[in-house]
């Protein structure tokens, strides 16, 4: 069983910056691609970034691209998201997942941190 807690969430003014840190715990983190998820009300939750267990390159939501950056350390067991030039726009609840599909180890979500942007 794998434990994620995000934190750094918070309010920011536009034009701002956030990092998002996602601490797992309880399993292989090396194992896992880990990956950001957001969420408004009424709305599905949308995927924001992912970096993969092995080499292979991050992906991201063709709207955050420039602007976040998603890292890990597997020697902190903790994945980050570096959010920069923040907007309105990316309010939300931000979701840590883990996902260890490729090892079958199964897949964890995080209890969500909040991110408000607005002046």
């Amino acid at each position: 069983q794998v434990q994620l807690v995000e934190s750094g969430g918070g309010w920011v003014q536009p034009g701002g910056s956030l990092r998002l840190s996602c601490a797992a715990s309880g399993g292989f983190f090396s194992r896992y691609t880990m990956a950001w998820y957001r969420q408004v009300p009424g709305k599905e939750r949308e995927f924001v970034a992912r970096i993969p267990w092995s080499s292979g390159s991050p992906y991201y939501l063709d709207s955050v691209k420039g602007r976040f950056t998603i890292s890990r350390d597997n020697t902190k067991n903790t994945a980050y998201l570096q959010m920069n030039s923040l907007k309105p726009e990316d309010t939300a609840v931000y979701y840590c997942y883990a996902d260890g599909t490729d090892w079958r180890v199964g897949d964890y979500w995080g209890q969500g941190t909040q991110v408000t942007v607005s002046s």
